[in-house]
């Protein structure tokens, strides 16, 4: 009789399989080409775009979440749009050549990557971060959330098939089908798997963290938005409610609380009225509290990313049909105050200040609930924008919304779903993740200057101290305290083509590189100087270029 283990228990086998399977694929795309990996990619876009309604409609109705129309448009963002920002990255093999240094920059894969999925992107976040991990030649499992596990493991078998169909290795893109804490565990400390991308609560975030492995972790958003009163009321309002209502605020990037002045007070009240916030009464605020928040400030999931009729209806409120966003006015931040927290969902502190001073000292006050991630001003006042740019967040934006701002939709930021925070939030990065943050940088450095001759080449040394130069020598002269005039590099007409196939920071160079001072001679002045015989000159240097990518080709 064939014994039944626990369901945790089958969870963890599982979860280890999924590990030493996905190892071996990460192998495997290790020696990807560039063509390889963009045929891959454009393959896992299409088939992306094609389930982007599917995938929305799955969404919502497994989680309760946002809305199909702006998740259709997150899958698009994820997968369309990321593409066409990233293909033409650098991420495989030579990426750049530094001719004048001797330097060649080489970009290596990491290995299995692990993504945690989060419930409020349950789909887009599976095509983001499949993406970026291919296109840097990795592998990558995926450990779904349990609310959204049906809809994300579709999500991953769709790029999954697609990616194999175009010539990736099998298991390259896989997702954990027995969902459990457990499970989630046992990945995150899995041998097999050298990196984490954490998207989701501050608790699985900080597990990410204490895993002993690279993590890639976000933290929790708290964006304030100030309409500063030279700003632009109506667009401002309007920009911050496309923002907000965009897939029922589920963006960690978007609005917490907007900041406005006593001068422009009555005008943006006037004008969030006019396009559909509702200002709830200090009565009406509790009872919306009440139903939002549990254990203090932590939101109740029962709401996260529900429309602002459906929030009003369960508090017991009457609300206009139009209302888009409620709204409540808040006098402090902290725990007396639960709308100065984050609320992902269609719900916006709002709060009345005398002027800039105070609105600098009230935004940080929010940021500490959300420190590192975003917050938005909204002026046509440059010094302002100066003095709001030391704040401690890692997003400051300019007369946009938070939303499409933070994520790269409406500003120059690259396309992200996984928004760092900087060490102000205990997050390893602050940019925008991308697939320049899934590789490994390695150098090959040529040795420019011998060993024995670095201090009697460094001018810098003898300047700062001439007492203790005096005593080195360049020892092919034989010269004490003597800095060698060949130490440096040679010239050769500036015309010469490196044709160095792979994408490299340097097209041509008109210059030939010495190693040591072993160009020291008797040779007449005026007579043109000659390359030493062990310099490597530009063509030495393409030639070792096209070796080292041909071995990374397996050639």
């Amino acid at each position: 009789m064939m014994q039944e283990f626990d369901y945790d228990l089958q969870s963890i086998q599982a979860a280890r399989d999924l590990a030493r399977k996905g190892q071996v694929a990460a192998n495997q795309i290790a020696n990807y080409s560039v063509e390889q990996i963009d045929r891959i990619l454009r393959a896992m876009v299409e088939v992306a775009e094609k389930n982007a309604e599917q995938l929305a409609m799955m969404a919502v109705e497994e989680t309760t979440f946002g809305n199909v129309h702006d998740k259709i448009y997150k899958n698009h963002m994820a997968s369309g749009l990321l593409y066409e920002q990233i293909k033409d990255k650098k991420t495989i093999g030579v990426i750049d050549v530094d001719e004048k240094s001797q330097v060649i920059t080489i970009a290596e894969p990491v290995g299995l990557v692990m993504g945690i999925v989060p419930s409020t992107n349950p789909t887009s976040t599976v095509l983001y971060k499949s993406l970026i991990a291919l296109k840097s030649r990795n592998a990558i499992v995926f450990s779904p959330h349990p609310k959204a596990a049906k809809c994300t493991n579709l999500a991953i078998r769709l790029m999954c098939d697609a990616a194999v169909a175009a010539g990736a290795p099998e298991n390259i893109i896989q997702g954990v089908s027995l969902a459990t804490i457990a499970a989630t565990n046992e990945l995150m400390h899995a041998p097999e798997v050298k990196m984490i991308i954490a998207t989701g609560g501050p608790g699985m975030v900080k597990a990410a963290y204490s895993s002993g492995k690279p993590a890639l972790g976000v933290g929790a958003g708290n964006s304030p938005s100030y309409i500063e009163r030279t700003a632009n009321v109506r667009q401002a309002v309007r920009q911050i409610m496309a923002s907000k209502t965009f897939d029922n605020g589920t963006i960690c990037a978007s609005e917490q609380s907007v900041i406005c002045e006593t001068v422009n007070h009555d005008e943006v009240v006037s004008e969030f009225k006019r396009q559909g916030g509702y200002f709830m009464s200090e009565e009406e605020c509790k009872k919306v509290c009440a139903i939002l928040f549990r254990n203090g400030h932590s939101m109740s999931p029962k709401f996260v990313g529900h429309c602002a009729l459906d929030i009003a209806q369960a508090a017991g409120i009457h609300v206009p049909a139009d209302t888009k966003v409620l709204i409540g006015e808040q006098y402090g931040v902290g725990d007396e105050w639960p709308l100065s927290f984050e609320k992902l969902t269609t719900v916006l502190a709002f709060y009345t200040v005398a002027d800039w001073h105070e609105a600098c000292d009230l935004s940080i006050a929010l940021l500490q609930n959300g420190i590192g991630h975003t917050m938005n001003i909204h002026t046509e006042d440059k010094e302002i924008v100066r003095k709001f740019s030391v704040k401690p967040a890692s997003r400051i934006l300019i007369n946009t919304g938070g939303t499409q701002g933070g994520t790269g939709l409406s500003t120059g930021l690259e396309v992200a779903l996984t928004l760092g925070c900087g060490t102000w939030g205990g997050s390893s990065v602050s940019e925008n993740v991308g697939p320049q943050h899934l590789i490994n940088i390695k150098r090959i450095a040529n040795g420019t200057v011998e060993p024995d001759q670095v201090a009697a080449a460094d001018e810098t040394f003898a300047k700062w101290h001439p007492e203790l130069a005096a005593q080195y020598g360049c020892a092919p002269c034989g010269q004490a305290g003597a800095v060698c005039e060949h130490s440096g590099s040679v010239a050769v007409p500036e015309t010469h083509e490196t044709g160095i196939e792979m994408p490299v920071g340097h097209g041509t160079s008109g210059i030939s590189y010495s190693v040591g001072c072993n160009g020291c001679g008797s040779a007449p002045a005026q007579a043109q100087p000659q390359a030493p015989s062990d310099a490597i000159d530009a063509e030495e240097l393409k030639k070792m270029v096209n070796e080292l990518v041909a071995a990374f080709r397996g050639e």
